[in-house]
């Protein structure tokens, strides 16, 4: 599984859950230069998108949603928390994980 993570600035935490769920590779885009995010395009082998939605501005998400929906690659819009992370990728993944809150 490959996530591609838009906004915050260190998730090194994060990326510990994510690869705890699986992840195999873990891209970062932080969300500091909005004007330069839109220009990026979303990584072919990208499996998921997770959306720093504390750290990025509306027009934003709406721009990287729009490019998910489009792909077909399934977003996760979350605050820049482990505990909230988790919890996303659990309702997105199922129960398998042993997570408290399924």
């Amino acid at each position: 599984m490959s996530v591609l993570v838009i906004g915050g600035d260190d998730i090194f935490a994060i990326k510990g859950v994510l690869y705890g769920l699986g992840a195999k590779e873990v891209n970062h885009w932080d969300g500091e230069k909005n004007d330069a995010l839109s220009a990026k395009a979303i990584p072919s082998h990208t499996d998921y998108i997770l959306m720093m939605t504390d750290f990025i501005n509306q027009k934003m998400v709406d721009q990287y949603k729009k490019m998910a929906h489009k792909e077909g690659i399934p977003l996760v819009c979350t605050r820049r928390s482990v505990s909230c992370v988790y919890g996303e990728f659990c309702k997105v993944l199922g129960k398998d994980f042993g997570c408290p809150f399924n």
